[in-house]
This record gives structure tokens, sequence and C-alpha cells, in this order.
């Protein structure tokens, strides 16, 4: 009998200490965005977007990486060699807590934004009132920046 509590016990202990199938389910880790200009995009995400550098481990030049959300990173990567076009369907997504603001200081910026269509200065509304402007990065890849309050 003590035998079989033991086994019972070992066998409780290590089922508890198992991930759960939920905990096993990938999360987002990082985007990584391949540019022409490591400093022109760098600032362009640090200056524009207001996104806090981080430590990257190459320490080559090359990267220049970005918190994003709790445990998810931006990776902005030289050594494109030209840039290409992109379309809007792809794009990274920022929520700000005043759009409007966020607009005011594009301008002061003199940085283009505008609305899915591409009218400039434009809002776009999403079918669930989330207002949303796209703009993009000096290489062209695009960003929605919306004020969803989720």
């Amino acid at each position: 009998m003590k035998k079989w509590s033991l086994l019972i016990a070992a066998v409780l202990i290590f089922a508890a200490a198992m991930p759960t199938l939920a905990q096993q389910k990938p999360h987002f880790n990082h985007l990584t965005v391949y540019v022409t200009d490591l400093n022109k995009s760098a600032a362009f995400y640090e200056q524009v977007l207001q996104l806090d550098r981080i430590p990257e481990p190459f320490h080559d030049n090359k990267h220049v990486w970005f918190r994003i959300i709790d445990h998810g990173e931006l990776h902005v990567v030289s050594g494109a060699k030209e840039m290409s076009a992109h379309d809007v369907n792809i794009h990274l997504a920022f929520t700000v807590p005043d759009l409007p603001a966020f607009m005011k200081r594009l301008d002061g910026l003199n940085v283009k934004y505008g609305n899915w269509a591409g009218d400039p200065k434009q809002i776009q509304v999403r079918p669930d009132k989330i207002n949303q402007i796209y703009l993009q990065d000096p290489d062209g890849y695009w960003i929605e920046v919306n004020d969803d309050k989720f």
C-alpha cells in the first residue's frame, strides 16, 4: 500500500508540473522588418511610434530591437538591398489612447498617414466602430494605428 501511495503521489506531482495544453500553444514572440537604412528605420520606430529599444544579442550594428508588448518584440534588421512594395493588407497594428492627439503628433513630424483607401489625413472607421489610420515606415511597411479600447 505504501508503494502505491508513493507512486500515486509522484504521478500527481509530475502531472501538476506538466504544462497544460493551453500553455503549450504558440504565443507571439517577435516580428522582423528587413530594412535598407537601419538608422532611419530605428529612428522612425523610436521617435514616431515611441517604441522603447531593448538589448539585442548580436551587437553587430545590423539589429535594433524594440519592445512592442510585454513579451513581444519588433526586430529591425538591416541588409535589404532595395525597398519593395508592401500591401496595406499586411500590416502591424498599434493602439493609442487618443487617436486625434497621435495624428496631431504625426502632423508635427510631417509623417504622412490616411485611411485604408489612401485618402490623406482621413480616419477609417471599422465595422466595430474602431477608428484607425495607416502610415508607412521608411521602407514602406504598413502600420495601422487605432483607438481600440479592448
